[in-house]
């Protein structure tokens, strides 16, 4: 992999991430942009105890442009884009349009390929292996800004999900805090580890999972299930077999491992509800653990958490969304259409052949 770091024209950071280690990247910004201006703001809920980003300059956004606008294409000729050069492996660079900017973290696109109309899933397993290596890479160098916490990589895709960019890519958000779904974590860990005199909670949930019936493929370093208490009605975790807090803890058989294993993940999501429907909208959120103090969580270290992968589609079945409606946005607790075992056994059926 060679990776070069440049500047847009209005300051911002764009990084290239080749496969080749020639590729030569040069090309210059010529669009007449201002400095970017943003009003990023967190604020704390003082009731919840969680946290809300402000961020006014984003209703501006790029808004489905027509594909021949397509910010994340490469530029060419007279249409000038977010990517200066005329082709890209990967490429990420800092949003325009930031829900977190500053002393409130960062925003980062990841744009997977150069080519407009393909998905993740269309990737080869070197491309894929690609993108691995660019989160493992962003994740490190995030970490060290003093005010970042805790960095997710994550890709929305489909319509459905709000997705206003058709082209494929992901995000990186850096907070500046713990975010409330894994201090959820971390307390529920911190308390299984007090009460079984120190085991590891995520270890007894991936034991737990490797012996019912919804794993969905396992392998040497990998294994993917449904977990017994779905959220969503199709959703597998990806656990590497090896605990690791991070993306920069996975040892070279995992990461050889994980583009085969996680493109038929994506591939079998595009199956689920049969031939001819649209492709599967969905969000893949990759886990990992704060960099910051886990004080507040009594006998938790950085090392207890397992870093692992969250897949998930709104679709309940063909034609249908599943909505977060009274109970789920009113309360917090989902109702799930989909029994997890059902699940599992459709998205072992829609394996490869």
């Amino acid at each position: 992999m060679k990776k070069t770091s440049t500047r847009l024209a209005d300051g911002r950071e764009l990084i290239y991430y080749d496969v080749r280690d020639d590729a030569v990247r040069d090309a210059v910004d010529r669009r007449p942009l201002d400095r970017t201006v943003t009003t990023s703001e967190v604020r704390r809920d003082p009731l919840l105890g969680d946290a809300v980003a402000i961020a006014s300059h984003r209703q501006g956004r790029t808004y489905h442009p027509p594909a021949d606008q397509c910010p994340l294409c490469p530029s060419e000729g007279d249409r000038l884009s977010e990517i200066p050069d005329s082709s890209y492996d990967v490429a990420v660079f800092e949003n325009r349009f930031p829900s977190l900017a500053g002393d409130s973290g960062r925003c980062e696109v990841v744009c997977f390929t150069s080519d407009h109309d393909a998905s993740f899933a269309d990737l080869t397993e070197a491309q894929a292996a690609l993108v691995l290596e660019a989160w493992t890479d962003r994740t490190a160098e995030l970490s060290h800004l003093p005010s970042v916490e805790q960095v997710f990589c994550f890709e929305n895709r489909g319509a459905e999900i709000g997705v206003t960019l058709g082209h494929p890519h992901g995000q990186i958000y850096a907070y500046p805090f713990t975010t409330p779904r894994t201090a959820l974590m971390l307390r529920s860990l911190a308390a299984h580890k007090e009460a079984t005199g120190g085991e590891n909670l995520f270890d007894a949930v991936l034991e737990r999972e490797l012996a019912d019936e919804r794993i969905v493929l396992e392998t040497d370093h990998w294994v993917a299930f449904v977990p017994y208490a779905a959220h969503w009605p199709y959703e597998v975790h990806l656990y590497p077999r090896r605990r690791v807090p991070d993306l920069l803890g996975l040892d070279e058989g995992a990461r050889t491992e994980f583009p085969q294993v996680y493109l038929e993940l994506l591939r079998r999501f595009d199956r689920i509800f049969g031939e001819g429907e649209p492709r599967t909208p969905y969000i893949a959120a990759w886990h990992q653990a704060p960099f910051g103090t886990l004080e507040e969580f009594d006998g938790v270290v950085r090392d207890d958490f397992a870093l692992h992968l969250e897949l998930f589609t709104i679709r309940r079945t063909s034609g249908k969304l599943k909505f977060l409606a009274g109970s789920e946005s009113g309360m917090s607790v989902f109702i799930n259409d989909v029994p997890p075992e059902a699940a599992a056994q459709r998205l072992r059926e829609v394996a490869s052949s």
